[in-house]
C-alpha cells in the first residue's frame, strides 16, 4: 500500500489558519512567496533552468547588455553570487560576457540567441503560476493586494534609504564572516 504524502501547502495552511491566524503579515507573505517560487521553481525545472537563473533572465529579457554589478543591483543579489550565476549560464549557452574596447574595467553580460528564445517557453510559465496563484480572487482584490505590497515595498526600501546607522545594512558574505571569526575569537579568550 502506498502512502500518499500530504502537499506541503497543507501544513502551511493549517498553521495559517489555525495555529497562528493573527501572526506578523512578514510571515503570511513569506509562505505566499515561498509557495509562488515553488510553483515556478517545478515549472522551470522542466526546462532545466533554476529559479536563480529565471532572475538573471527576467532581467536581461528586459534589459540586455547590462554590466555584471548591474545585474547584481537589480537582482538584489550580491556580486559573487551573480558572478557565479553568470558563469553557470555561460556555460549552458544563455549568455555571453564581453568587454568593450574601451572600457577593460566593466564585463557586459549579453542574452545569445538560446537565452532569449527562453523567453516564449518560460514567461507563460511565471504567468501560469501567477494565476494559479489568484485564482478565486476578485479584480478589485488583486488590485488592492497590488497596492498593499507595493507600499510595503516601498515603505521597507525608504526605511533601508533612510538608515544613518552604519550597523543597520546588509553586510557582505565576506564581512558576515568575519564577523563571526572575530566573536568566535574573544569568546575563545
Amino acid at each position: 500500500m502506498t502512502i500518499k504524502q500530504a502537499p506541503v501547502s497543507d501544513s502551511i495552511l493549517r498553521h495559517w489558519r489555525e495555529a497562528v491566524p493573527e501572526d506578523r503579515l512578514a510571515h503570511l507573505i513569506k509562505d505566499a512567496t515561498r509557495a509562488m517560487v515553488r510553483g515556478l521553481q517545478m515549472r522551470l525545472a522542466q526546462h532545466e533552468v533554476s529559479f536563480g537563473h529565471w532572475t538573471y533572465l527576467r532581467i536581461l529579457w528586459e534589459r540586455d547588455g547590462l554590466t555584471q554589478k548591474e545585474l547584481s543591483d537589480e537582482s538584489g543579489t550580491t556580486a559573487p553570487t551573480t558572478f557565479n550565476a553568470v558563469s553557470a549560464m555561460e556555460k549552458l549557452g544563455y549568455v555571453v560576457r564581453q568587454q568593450t574596447p574601451y572600457n577593460k574595467k566593466n564585463t557586459y553580460v549579453y542574452l545569445t540567441p538560446k537565452g532569449k528564445a527562453l523567453k516564449r517557453k518560460l514567461i507563460p510559465l511565471a504567468e501560469e503560476v501567477n494565476e494559479i496563484g489568484i485564482s478565486g480572487l476578485k479584480e478589485v482584490e488583486v488590485k488592492t493586494a497590488r497596492k498593499v505590497l507595493l507600499t510595503i515595498i516601498e515603505n521597507m526600501a525608504k526605511d533601508e534609504a533612510n538608515s544613518s546607522d552604519p550597523a543597520r545594512r546588509i553586510p557582505s558574505t565576506r564581512e558576515l564572516a568575519e564577523l563571526i571569526a572575530r566573536r568566535e575569537a574573544l569568546e575563545d579568550e
